[in-house]
């Protein structure tokens, strides 16, 4: 079997696996272990994925035989490896998390049958949209994705979750739209929606034009993305879901756009005029999502953002235009994806055993759920950066990254990012104070309800997988980086795709600095 084909697993086996549990409805057990072996056969192929494309390069998988420019495309780079096995291996986590946790609270009027095949249909289109080799498949993967996350915000019911359910679809649906138009407006500039084809292409349009076909494209994903100013639907939307619903949402999908935003910034548009747009959005959200989590009483509150707020540390990295500050980006993605569904899992364990995730309401869980406590003390103090944690090693390479950059815009978001590192450890004392060490009520100490084996151990799982984050984390920023060298390329990904003669036809590519670099070695002038 030809290496390429388990492009098509990561994608073929959820949907399938969907399909089978959806049949297998009235035999809940049975569904959530074929669930369970779906996303480990997932999580071997992306390790067998991880391994080939820092061996061969590229991957490429043309659906059918045919041609680029007429079917779908899945294509693998060192990039997509490392989001397909970090997703994975937090979607297995928090599917085991869930099966210890009654994910709705009304259960008798729940169709809580449709968990299992809706979570894997997220896991398809989370899949597709990293592998995803043209636009218009990118866009499918999205909308499969979304619409299986509107399924689980609403599960239970409950009044609240509908109401955020109605703000979060709508403003899902007003960026799939403006994504959609720009989609079609991109085919008409161009001709086509093949990434690697559209490489070669929109360097050779109107810069006007491409102006425009870029701002399109980064309204929609930066929506999707939860950049400020177009986050607010965000801290309204994910606290009123289940714990395991909100991990896996705070995890993963904001980090769909923000490897959406990625791909757009290095393949299509290279170091273009929107870096300085790009950086002001991670300033802004940096500092005023950060703000807003100080100002928090609700501990998914607070989380939520906080995680508004950490966009800003990928969004610097990918700003840049750099090969530091890109790998930098890259690492903070994978630490965030980890760290983010870790801290939300612990919120779900902190309200299992307080009854509630108002900060005001919890208090003595230091010494009523020390286990509990440990388990959300590690992710707390990874997300604020304390060292020697992967946080503080992917900031201390945005930092570097900055200094490199030597420019106004890059001196600004390293203090905007020391500052929110600051008020992040300040956000994570007040949660810490307030949970753990205040008095607590007679309401929670009488509340002795034991902690399922099972979300402890899905909760150490992910711990562990950060750690390893740290504990690896030499190798993985040489990993990182080679990363952002191939994507900054742009050759390696067009060569693969549509062999070497069309990545002879890219008039430039970015190099270390983000300097544009024309065939003969010349910096191209605009």
């Amino acid at each position: 079997m030809s290496i390429e084909l388990l492009l098509a697993l990561p994608v073929m086996l959820p949907l399938g696996g969907a399909a089978v549990t959806l049949l297998l409805r009235h035999h809940a057990r049975v569904q959530m272990w074929l669930a369970i072996l779906t996303l480990v056969a997932i999580f071997s192929v992306a390790l067998v994925l991880g391994y080939y494309v820092t061996q061969a390069g590229v991957l490429v998988l043309q659906i059918g035989n045919w041609t680029p420019q007429l079917g779908i495309v899945l294509v693998a780079d060192r990039l997509t490896a490392l989001m397909l096995l970090v997703s994975s291996f937090v979607t297995l986590a928090v599917l085991l998390y869930s099966s210890a946790q009654t994910v709705s609270e009304n259960v008798e009027r729940t169709p809580v049958a449709i968990y299992h095949p809706t979570y894997l249909a997220l896991v398809a289109g989370v899949s597709m949209a990293f592998l995803a080799g043209d636009l218009f498949n990118l866009y499918v993967g999205f909308e499969v994705l979304l619409a299986a996350s509107y399924v689980l915000l609403t599960l239970g019911g409950s009044a609240s979750r509908i109401r955020a359910a109605t703000t979060y679809v709508i403003v899902s649906l007003l960026s799939s739209v403006i994504f959609l138009a720009a989609v079609a407006a991109v085919y008409t500039a161009t001709g086509t929606v093949n990434l690697a084809e559209l490489a070669v292409r929109l360097d050779a349009i109107e810069p006007g034009t491409r102006m425009m076909l870029e701002l399109m494209l980064l309204v929609a994903f930066a929506i999707k993305a939860a950049i400020f100013p177009l986050s607010a639907w965000l801290p309204d939307s994910y606290p009123t879901a289940p714990a395991p619903v909100t991990a896996v949402f705070a995890g993963l999908l904001t980090k769909v756009g923000i490897y959406a935003i990625l791909r757009l910034e290095t393949l299509l548009f290279p170091a273009s005029q929107t870096s300085n747009l790009l950086l002001a959005a991670a300033a802004l959200s940096l500092v005023i999502g950060i703000l807003g989590a100080v100002a928090q009483t609700d501990l998914k509150r607070v989380l939520s953002f906080t995680l508004v707020s950490h966009m800003g540390y990928m969004l610097f990295g990918i700003g840049m235009s750099t090969q530091m500050g890109m790998a930098a980006a890259i690492y903070y993605v994978a630490h965030h994806i980890t760290v983010q569904a870790t801290l939300f899992l612990g919120a779900g364990l902190i309200e299992h055993r307080g009854g509630t995730t108002n900060l005001i309401k919890l208090g003595g869980l230091q010494k009523l759920a020390p286990v509990i406590a440990i388990l959300f003390f590690i992710p707390a103090m990874n997300l604020a950066g304390i060292p020697p944690f992967s946080g503080f090693i992917g900031k201390v390479g945005l930092i570097e990254a900055g200094i490199s950059y030597d420019r106004t815009s890059g001196w600004l978001l390293i203090a905007a990012s020391v500052v929110t590192s600051l008020l992040t450890l300040y956000a994570i004392a007040k949660i810490w104070n307030r949970a753990f060490w205040q008095e607590p009520s007679e309401e929670i100490i009488a509340r002795d309800v034991p902690t399922p084996r099972a979300m402890t151990a899905a909760t150490a799982g992910m711990i562990a997988f950060s750690l390893l984050l740290t504990v690896l984390a030499g190798p993985l920023m040489d990993y990182a980086d080679k990363a952002a060298s191939s994507v900054l390329e742009r050759t390696p990904y067009v060569g693969a795709v549509l062999g070497d003669e069309a990545a002879g036809e890219l008039r430039y590519r970015i190099d270390d600095q983000g300097t544009k670099i024309d065939g003969n070695g010349q910096e191209v002038q605009e």
